[in-house]
């Protein structure tokens, strides 16, 4: 018999390629930004603060409603506001004096339908009765990785065939998207993750718990290992090849995001065969390895190599340690899932701070800013050796 679930985790995907579209779309604008509405390249890079900012303070604030309101209702807020924020961004900024504030309010919009996903989407999956909710977990995640790769290929030929002059009905068709799954979630069965007549942990209840702790500092390092590398990708091509920014974008963040989405979905088919806790602890090993390939390898096309691996590393490190949460924690609940995503919120702007900072301290040396956060697979391993010692293994 087939499993009605399915279809709930099929919008489950969906919602994850609504993140993709939220997170990636905007910046592949941000030069039209500049010349079309004359807005400085230093206010447009706060986009991007801006809207993880949001999505942090959403992240801390989603505790307190969504287990009130419901899963579906809430995934209905967030379908639409990441909808809207899109559509919002094609006429907002010519009613202002000034563009950069209608931007400003359509990102805000857009990131609280982000933030909200990032909470909603992996705890209704966890939910949901399927034979191995670690593959499926795995395969979710791989698809932020395919959103990620289809904007840029899509946005890429589209500006290609009708010019980069009609992004606005580029920014209506992906908000068609989110729309669209919004509807399908009106129809699919929901479940909760805690059974009825129980209730979730209480924050305080989290916060006493030592292994939350573990998990919540491997979330940070599974966000900064991917984020620290994926944000200079582009810069490393561009550099090192002396290629064009477009040429760029697509050797370097496209190679990581493909290799990341690989991975994933590697895991989500096969994973039932293979140990997880193995899975990351070799994943680390090989981030490592690709961190240091990056800095010592003397050919630039080696380098940029290495960062195409170091995707494929990091990619079962964030759904891994997501599955290694609701077996240690089956009682977390809301408040569980929306901490761990404000853990790897926190260190995707960790990561590629830290290698900025460092960079600059070291005469603009990007090598030797990667280098500093080797850290972070680092102290991912030793907290996969900590849970395997108290043995907390996902059934």
């Amino acid at each position: 018999m087939k499993n009605p679930y399915n279809k709930t985790i099929t919008a489950c995907f969906v919602g994850y390629v609504v993140q993709a579209i939220v997170n990636n779309f905007i910046p592949l604008l941000f030069l039209t930004f500049q010349r079309s509405f004359g807005i400085p390249l230093s206010q447009i890079t706060l986009l991007v603060t801006f809207n993880f900012g949001v999505q942090l303070l959403v992240d801390l604030v989603s505790v307190s409603f969504v287990d009130k309101i419901g899963y579906r209702a809430s995934m209905l807020i967030a379908h639409i506001m990441s909808a809207a924020g899109l559509i919002f961004l094609t006429f907002l900024p010519k009613l202002f004096s000034s563009a950069f504030i209608g931007i400003l309010i359509s990102v805000m919009v857009y990131a609280i339908g982000g933030g909200l996903l990032e909470v909603l989407v992996s705890p209704v999956v966890e939910a949901c009765p399927s034979d191995n909710k670690e593959k499926a977990m795995s395969m979710l995640h791989s698809f932020y990785c395919w959103g990620h790769v289809a904007v840029v290929l899509i946005s890429t030929l589209f500006f290609a065939l009708f010019g980069i002059e009609n992004w606005r009905i580029l920014a209506i068709f992906w908000a068609l998207i989110p729309l669209g799954n919004a509807i399908a979630f009106l129809k699919v069965p929901m479940t909760s993750l805690i059974e009825d007549g129980e209730e979730g942990m209480k924050i305080r209840e989290l916060f006493r718990m030592q292994i939350f702790w573990v998990l919540f500092v491997m979330m940070i390092c599974a966000g900064a290992s991917e984020q620290a590398v994926s944000q200079w990708a582009s810069a490393f091509a561009e550099k090192g090849l002396g290629i064009t920014k477009a040429a760029g974008d697509l050797a370097g963040p496209m190679a990581f995001a493909i290799l990341m989405g690989t991975a994933r979905a590697f895991y989500g088919k096969y994973g039932d065969q293979i140990d997880l806790n193995r899975f990351m602890m070799f994943s680390c090993i090989l981030c490592v390895a690709s961190y240091l390939g990056i800095v010592m390898f003397p050919i630039p096309l080696l380098s940029l190599i290495a960062c195409a691996v170091c995707g494929l590393s990091v990619g079962i490190m964030w759904p891994g340690t997501f599955s290694k949460a609701s077996a240690a924690l089956p009682k977390g609940g809301t408040a569980l899932f929306a901490f761990l995503a404000l853990g790897g919120d926190v260190g995707c702007s960790v990561g590629p701070t830290l290698v900025g900072s460092v960079s600059s301290m070291a005469g603009e040396n990007l090598k030797i800013g990667i280098l500093a956060a080797i850290v972070f697979p680092i102290v991912l391993f030793l907290g996969i050796l900590y849970m395997k010692k108290c043995s907390v293994r996902p059934t």
